[in-house]
């Protein structure tokens, strides 16, 4: 039986996961428990019919920062594109809850979710990544700083490749500023692309513990 979060700010340990990758139901989305819930290699995940539904998948797709794949024809294409950090975090989350993605209907970016995460980004954890072309919003990613782990949400596009090179961009700025490892939670073709791998959990688990607590410069991305 999948266990229920009620008042208390804890999570099961990720290892006892359904085979599914569910950790537990129910709880909160508020600061304190979400920052707690990156930090123990648990995310949150789920439609506004169901309830809040907290995953520790296995396999979990990951991206080694040195592992990245920029290619030539992707070099090219960040010559047209702006990148820029912060400027347009509410726009970001709504772009990726509403633009429409092959095969799914409708967003698990659900608006109690959005009202969490702009909270985590007012408080410098979560962060997005935009691409301008010509001053124009046209595609981008957000996510959440845990010492040298990023841990990604989504992305959108507008125009091609725009979100590929925002991600591009940040991979480039997360090695200068200490990061080591983009967590990418579940595998999708487009990121495995990039150079993402799938690893087991436990794996993962060990590679959070070395990077969860280090000391990087994440004040970085309020001063691109």
């Amino acid at each position: 039986m999948i266990p229920q979060l009620r008042y208390q700010l804890s999570f099961p340990d990720p290892r006892s996961a359904h085979e599914s990758g569910i950790v537990a139901w129910g709880g909160d989305l508020s600061p304190s428990r979400l920052m707690l819930a990156y930090r123990s290699g648990i995310f949150p995940w789920y439609s506004k019919e169901d309830p809040i539904l907290w995953w520790s998948p296995d396999p979990r797709l990951i991206l080694e920062l040195d592992a990245f794949k920029l290619r030539r024809s992707l070099q090219k294409r960040r010559k047209q594109f702006e990148v820029r950090y912060d400027t347009a975090f509410a726009e970001v989350i709504r772009h990726c809850a509403s633009v429409p993605r092959v095969g799914q209907q409708g967003s698990w970016i659900v608006p109690e979710m959005i009202e969490a995460y702009e909270v985590l980004h007012a408080m410098g954890h979560a962060h997005s990544v935009e691409a301008y072309d010509e001053g124009r919003l046209v595609g981008g990613l957000y996510g959440v700083a845990i010492g040298g782990l990023f841990c990604g949400e989504s992305m959108f596009a507008l125009e091609r490749d725009a979100s590929k090179v925002a991600f591009a961009q940040l991979v480039e700025d997360l090695r200068l500023w200490g990061f080591g490892l983009i967590d990418a939670q579940v595998p999708t073709p487009h990121l495995k692309s990039l150079g993402a791998v799938e690893i087991e959990r436990e794996f993962f688990l060990e590679r959070l513990s070395m990077w969860r607590d280090v000391d990087t410069d994440s004040a970085a991305f309020m001063m691109k």
